[in-house]
């Protein structure tokens, strides 16, 4: 009796949707609206002086679970450390956003522009130049070596946003 049953609401169900219109949406014209916290393209963002916010850390390549991005790090004569180049490979991404989670500087970031499609699967490796963005993403304020503590020509030791100023070890002894 079950089994007739089911197939009953089966055939209902099938039937209740046979005559209805199909809803068709073009889409190069309409593009549907995507969920506000969507990953897809990854980009590198600026700092707010126009300089690259990428530090060359790596723990964006240590966490990626598929090891899709390299990079090497170079230290300028100013103390900052950038990328000499990076590269990320969004063939084998799987856009889980841990990089951009990872990145203590917010320069990797996922933005919702998905349209990534290529026939050759070596034109989806991104090099530096090809990442790079002209603005400061989803945080364009926060700039890393103003509260990293970092010396740099900029700030010296104690000068950062939000640092105290170092304190001499010597006062502390009895």
């Amino acid at each position: 009796m079950n089994m007739i049953l089911s197939i009953i609401k089966g055939f209902y169900t099938t039937g209740r949707h046979l005559f209805r219109k199909p809803v068709t949406q073009e889409y190069p014209e309409y593009r549907r609206p995507l969920p506000e916290r969507s990953r897809a393209r990854l980009i590198l963002t600026r700092d707010p002086d126009g300089r690259e916010r990428c530090v060359a850390c790596y723990l964006c390549s240590g966490v990626c679970p598929v090891n899709c991005i390299s990079m090497q790090a170079i230290e300028a004569p100013d103390g900052r450390r950038s990328a000499a180049w990076f590269r990320i490979n969004l063939g084998r991404c799987i856009y889980c956003g841990l990089c951009e989670q990872a990145c203590p500087t917010s320069a990797i970031q996922l933005t919702p522009d998905f349209e990534n499609i290529q026939r050759d699967i070596l034109k989806l490796v991104f090099e530096k130049e090809d990442l790079l963005v002209d603005h400061g993403g989803k945080d364009p304020t926060y700039d890393f070596y103003r509260h990293a503590g970092i010396i740099t020509t900029l700030c010296g030791k104690g000068s950062h946003e939000n640092e105290t100023p170092p304190v001499n070890i010597k006062t502390n002894l009895p």
